[in-house]
């Protein structure tokens, strides 16, 4: 993969409920749920092993996240990817987790 991850569109499936990246007509993915009580809850992230620590799960981490503020959801990230992201960025983005959610 020669793109640089932070210029990769990357699309809300609301279809599908995923994040999604496509590149080369493979897909990286986060997965989620949204919850009657305003919640969104990552479930699953998927990147493609060529793409791996290139940064594309980031990128797909940091669009979900953008989008819950943006939406006004709290956020719970049963995803091991996704909680170890908002941990790394804590200052950034801890004020999003659903009350009593700790990651």
């Amino acid at each position: 993969m020669s793109t640089d991850p932070s210029t990769l569109p990357v699309v809300n499936n609301v279809d599908e409920n995923r994040f999604e990246v496509t590149i080369d007509g493979r897909v990286a993915k986060a997965e989620y749920m949204i919850t009657k009580d305003d919640r969104i809850v990552f479930t699953h992230t998927e990147v493609p092993k060529a793409w791996e620590g290139k940064g594309v799960g980031s990128r797909l981490a940091k669009t979900g996240l953008a989008y819950a503020r943006e939406n006004a959801l709290k956020v719970m990230p049963l995803c091991p990817f996704i909680a170890a992201y908002v941990r790394r960025h804590r200052e950034e983005y801890e004020d999003l987790l659903a009350p009593g959610f700790r990651v």
